[in-house]
C-alpha cells in the first residue's frame, strides 16, 4: 500500500498550538530544497465534516484550496512553504471519516457485519493516508490535537497499523513536544516530554525524532536526558526555540541537519539542499530597509488566526519590498462608535488600509467608514471579498448619491442593492460547502492598474462567497468613475474594481492571499506594500523599523505573530 512513497507522521504532545503545522511545513520546504516532491495530509479529530461552518473566532481561518475545499488553516502553511497543491483529499476530519464509514454501512458494503472502530474506521483512515499522498516522494501527515486526547485515538491506531504494513525505512514518526523553561529556577524541564512520549508508546508508536519546542536553545545535557528517558537517539532530538518569524524555521532546522537525519532514516539519497531563497527571506526579516504601518479593519480581529493567510501575505509583500510590516488590528465595530474626528485619529497614522472578508452585517458600517477615510484621504486601499463589496457600497452612497445603497445580504428593502445574491444561491438551504468556492478564471481589462500589476491578461484566483456585484447597476457605477477591471471570462461576474482617481485603490471579490509565498509574494500584496511605502515617503516618514520590532516582540509587529 503506497510503497513507492515515504511517509512522515507528525504528532504533538503536552499542549496544543506547539507548531506541528509549521514543523511539517518547514520539513517539507527542506525536502523540496533537496529536489524531492512532497505532499501533505492534515488529520483533524473533530467531528465537523470540514471547518467551513465553524466560527472564525473559535477555529481561526478557513483555508480554501483550488478545487474548492474548505480546509484547516495548516494547509495554508503547507502551500506557503512548498510548491504542493493541496485539495480536498489533503484535509480529513473525524467527521468525514465517520461519514464515509456510515455511508458504506448504509449501502451494505460491510455485508451485514458489525461496524467497529477497528478495523473499519482505522481502515478508512489508512485509505485517506494514501489518497492524500499521491504523486510525491515524501508524504508528510500531521495529526491535529494532542496525544492523550480521546478524539485522536483512532488516528494514532491507524498510524500504528499502517507502519506495520510498510517496509522498514518507509515510515518515520516525528513527535513535537514541549520542553518548558522555568524562569524562577532557570531550568528546562523534560518531564512533560517524557510523559508525552510514554503516552505515545503505550499506543504502540515509538517516535523516531523529537522536535522540542521551547523559549531557549536546548543544551546537550537536556538532549541526553531526553534520549535516555524517551528511547530516542540523541542525534534525533532537535530544538525548536522561538524565532523572529515562522519563515526562519527552514534555515533554523537546516542548521541542525534535521533534513539530513530524516533522509538517513528514510533511506533517501538526495542532493544537498539549496537554501538561497530561504536565506534571503531570513536576512530581510532580520535587517529590513523600511517599515510600513498597515491597518487591518475587520470584525474577527480578537483572534488573529482568523486572518492567517491574509497577514502572512502582507508579510510577503513586505519581504518583496525589503520592509517590515507593522500591522494594526482595528475592530470595525469599534469604528462604528466613533465620529469622523475619532476615525481620523485611528487611521491617520496608517500608510495603507486593508478591509478583509467576513460574513454577516456586524461591523460592516465600520468597514464602510474605513473605506471612506481611505478614499477621501487617498490612502492606499485594498478590499478583499466583503471588503470589496463594502467599498462599492461606500462609493455608491457617497459618490453616486444612492444613500440607501447596500447589499441584499443586509437589507431586503434597499432600492439600490449594489451587491446581491447569486441566482444559483437562492434555493440553497445547507451552509457547508455551498458557496462559490475554489479557483475561477478572471480576465483583466487592458490599461488598468491590475493589468499592469499582474503583467498578464488572464489570471486564476480562489473564492469563498455567495453574493456578487449587481450587474443591473454596473453601468451607472461605471459612469460615476468605477472601473470594473477584472471579470469572469463571460463578463457576467465582477472580480475586481478599482478607482483610477486614487493612487492605489483596488478591491477584489476573490482571496489573493491564498496564492502568496514568502519567497514569491502575490503581486497585489507586493504592489500594495510598495504603494504604502510611497505614501509614507510622501509624508516624509522614511527609514528603518520601530524599536523593539526586530524580534517580533513589539505590539502590532507581524513577524512570527499569531496570524
Amino acid at each position: 500500500m503506497g510503497r513507492s512513497t515515504k511517509y512522515i507522521f507528525v504528532t504533538g504532545g503536552v499542549i496544543s498550538s506547539l507548531g506541528k503545522g509549521i514543523t511539517a511545513a518547514a520539513i517539507g520546504a527542506l525536502l523540496e530544497c533537496r529536489g524531492l516532491r512532497v505532499n501533505f495530509l492534515k488529520l483533524d479529530p473533530y467531528i465537523n465534516v470540514d471547518p467551513g461552518t465553524m466560527n472564525p473566532l473559535q477555529h481561526g481561518e478557513v483555508y480554501v484550496t483550488e478545487d474548492g475545499a474548505e480546509t484547516d488553516m495548516d494547509l495554508g502553511h503547507y502551500e506557503r512553504f512548498t510548491h504542493a497543491h493541496t485539495r480536498q483529499a489533503n484535509n480529513c476530519t473525524a467527521g468525514r471519516i465517520y461519514h464515509r464509514v456510515i455511508t458504506k454501512e448504509r449501502r451494505g458494503d460491510y455485508l451485514g457485519g458489525t461496524v467497529q472502530v477497528i478495523p473499519h474506521v482505522t481502515d478508512e483512515i489508512q485509505l485517506a493516508f494514501v489518497d492524500g499522498s499521491q504523486h510525491c516522494d515524501v508524504a508528510i501527515i500531521e495529526v491535529g490535537g494532542t496525544v492523550g486526547d480521546i478524539e485522536s485515538l483512532p488516528f494514532l491506531e491507524a498510524i500504528r497499523q499502517f507502519r506495520c504494513k510498510q517496509e522498514r525505512g518507509d515510515v518515520i514518526n516525528i513527535h513535537v513536544t514541549l520542553v518548558p523553561y522555568i524562569r524562577t529556577a532557570d531550568e528546562l524541564k523534560t518531564k512533560p516530554s517524557q510523559h508525552s512520549v510514554a503516552a505515545l508508546r503505550q499506543i504502540g508508536i515509538q517516535p523516531d525524532i523529537l522536535v522540542c519546542r521551547g523559549e531557549i536553545d536546548m543544551p546537550d545535557d537536556i538532549r541526553r536526558k531526553l534520549a535516555l528517558f524517551c528511547n530516542v537517539s540523541e542525534s534525533c532530538i532537535f530544538g525548536a526555540r522561538d524565532v523572529e518569524s515562522i519563515y526562519m524555521m527552514p534555515t533554523y532546522f537546516r542548521g541542525q541537519n534535521l533534513d539530513g537525519r530524516i533522509c538517513e532514516l528514510l533511506n533517501i539519497w538526495s542532493k544537498e539542499p539549496d537554501m538561497e531563497a530561504w536565506e534571503r527571506v531570513r536576512d530581510i526579516i532580520r535587517h529590513p530597509d523600511h517599515e510600513v504601518n498597515i491597518a487591518l479593519v475587520g470584525k474577527y480581529v480578537k483572534l488573529h488566526e482568523s486572518y492567517k493567510s491574509l497577514i502572512e501575505s502582507l508579510n510577503h509583500g513586505g519581504y518583496a519590498n525589503k520592509s517590515r510590516v507593522k500591522l494594526h488590528y482595528i475592530d470595525s465595530e469599534e469604528l462604528e462608535s466613533l465620529d469622523s474626528e475619532g476615525i481620523a485619529k485611528v487611521l491617520d497614522p496608517m500608510d495603507g488600509i486593508l478591509v478583509p472578508g467576513g460574513f454577516g452585517v456586524r461591523g460592516t458600517e465600520g468597514k464602510i467608514a474605513a473605506v471612506r477615510y481611505a478614499r477621501e484621504h487617498d490612502v492606499p486601499f485594498f478590499g478583499i471579498c466583503l471588503g470589496m463589496q463594502m467599498a462599492l457600497v461606500e462609493y455608491a452612497r457617497d459618490v453616486v448619491g444612492w444613500s440607501d445603497a447596500s447589499s441584499s445580504e443586509f437589507s431586503e428593502t434597499t432600492g439600490h442593492p449594489v451587491i446581491h445574491l447569486m441566482a444559483e444561491q437562492e434555493n440553497v438551504t445547507e451552509k457547508g460547502g455551498t458557496m462559490r468556492l475554489g479557483a475561477y478564471p478572471c480576465i483583466l481589462k487592458d490599461g488598468t492598474h491590475v493589468r499592469g500589476i499582474y503583467g498578464k491578461r488572464e489570471i486564476s484566483e480562489r473564492h469563498r462567497h455567495r453574493y456578487e456585484v449587481n450587474n443591473a447597476l454596473r453601468g451607472e457605477l461605471e459612469a460615476a468613475g468605477v472601473v470594473f477591471s477584472g471579470t469572469s471570462p463571460e463578463g457576467d461576474l465582477v472580480e475586481i474594481f478599482e478607482l483610477p482617481s486614487q493612487k492605489w485603490f483596488i478591491a477584489t471579490q476573490f482571496h489573493p492571499e491564498y496564492q502568496s509565498k514568502p519567497t514569491s509574494a502575490h503581486p497585489l500584496f507586493a504592489s500594495f506594500i510598495a504603494a504604502a511605502l510611497e505614501h509614507r515617503r510622501a509624508r516624509g516618514e522614511v527609514g528603518g523599523g520601530a524599536e523593539g520590532c526586530a524580534d517580533g516582540s513589539a505590539d502590532g509587529c507581524v513577524e512570527g505573530g499569531a496570524e
